[in-house]
């Protein structure tokens, strides 16, 4: 096996620490949680006042709304024209119209999800 092909498998184990491991570290956060308030339960604790306000607040966190799909949008869209920018740039030095096309048929990708995100930002009933 040759060291080129640790370039590409470094390329995938690097996405795919950026996505698991903090998506692990955060359900291992809320199983202890969930650990902790099972123990106080059963011994018949009185749970805090702002435990359970933190509790709510991590639900809602979490609820959709048009703020935050527009925000979603937006960034989704600046990607698709970082990609097409950067197919046009390297069209421009190397004077090959191809490399533009392809970039842009792959910046559509972002640029079609920043769309949906921004068109049910309008939809949202949630304004908050």
């Amino acid at each position: 096996m040759g060291v080129e092909i640790f370039v590409p498998l470094g390329f995938f184990a690097m996405i795919v620490a950026i996505v698991a491991i903090p998506s692990w570290l955060k359900s291992r956060d809320r199983r202890d949680m969930q650990g902790t308030l099972r123990t106080a339960i059963e011994k018949g604790q009185p749970l805090p006042a702002e435990v359970i306000e933190a509790l709510g607040k991590d639900v809602a966190k979490k609820l959709p709304s048009a703020h935050r799909d527009m925000r979603i949008g937006v960034i989704w869209l600046a990607i698709a024209i970082g990609v097409t920018v950067f197919g046009w740039s390297v069209s421009f030095a190397d004077g090959d119209s191809e490399v533009f096309y392809v970039m842009g048929g792959i910046a559509a990708v972002p640029g079609f999800i920043g769309l949906a995100f921004i068109v049910l930002s309008f939809f949202n009933k949630n304004k908050g």
